[in-house]
């Protein structure tokens, strides 16, 4: 009987160790395919402007785009910028499709079930956007009118949270300024920055409503990896934390949004 035990106990350890090993060599393989590589492959949704847009060559280009080369430089890599909509970027990422997701993406309790994330890169907070003579004043009156938003991302779910509300669904920013203008939607709910951003461009008259802290606090945005990476999660943090000391994102951030949002 002892015996018996004994061989339960050590077949029990070894399958065990080899879990562990296993993990393991997984947690080493994926920094080291990219190594061996020499490339990093970072999704973005490619109309979020000015964080990632497609300019006159068709190449991604604009702050998330900027981050992702510094970042691989520091890496010792190069970056493949691979394009896809924001509602099923994470699943692209659990698929493998992409090593990281660079997209504006902000941080909850919700995507930290399913993703790791490395930073804050950057904070915003939420902002309402209307047209300036819209009847629509402050937060209260914002019940019972068509909102657009980014499908899938944090602001799609505090719209329909709050259950008065006809929530339309777009890809990018562009596409909901339009229907601003046109009386298609009665308002837009997004982060501050491409906002502030776009309608400074395009010269659209449009009136900014700041939500309290309750509703839109500053939130920090992360950039995803797959669960269980240490050893890329700190080798991208290392070089995100590299970029803030010496220079190079202010630089980015200057060129891109006019200020630092770190």
């Amino acid at each position: 009987m002892l015996t018996k035990k004994l061989k339960g106990l050590i077949v029990a350890s070894t399958v065990a160790a080899a879990a562990l090993l296993s993990t393991a060599v997984v947690h080493a393989d994926d920094l080291k395919s990219i190594q061996d590589s020499r490339e990093i492959r970072i999704a973005m949704s490619g109309q979020y402007s000015p964080f990632s847009f497609a300019n006159e060559q068709n190449q991604i280009v604009g702050f998330d785009a900027s981050i992702s080369e510094a970042l691989a430089e520091r890496m010792g890599v190069k970056v493949k910028i691979i394009t896809t909509p924001f509602d099923g970027i994470i699943a692209g990422l659990l698929a493998k499709k992409y090593d990281a997701i660079i997209a504006s993406m902000t941080i909850t309790p919700e995507r930290q079930k399913a993703v790791d994330f490395v930073g804050p890169y950057y904070h915003a907070g939420r902002t309402i956007v209307v047209k300036d003579d819209s009847s629509i004043k402050s937060l209260d009156d914002l019940k019972d009118v068509s909102v657009g938003v980014t499908l899938g991302d944090a602001h799609d779910k505090w719209a329909r949270a709050r259950g008065n509300l006809k929530v339309r669904t777009y890809k990018g920013l562009p596409e909901m300024l339009v229907d601003l203008e046109a009386g298609r939607i009665d308002a837009i709910v997004m982060d501050s920055v491409p906002v502030l951003v776009a309608v400074k461009e395009t010269g659209q008259k449009v009136r900014i409503i700041t939500p309290p802290d309750s509703d839109g606090a500053l939130e920090g945005m992360g950039i995803a990896l797959r669960k269980n990476n240490p050893e890329l999660k700190a080798s991208m943090q290392k070089a995100l934390e590299d970029m803030l000391a010496d220079g190079t994102y202010e630089k980015i951030s200057m060129k891109w949004i006019g200020n630092d949002i770190r």
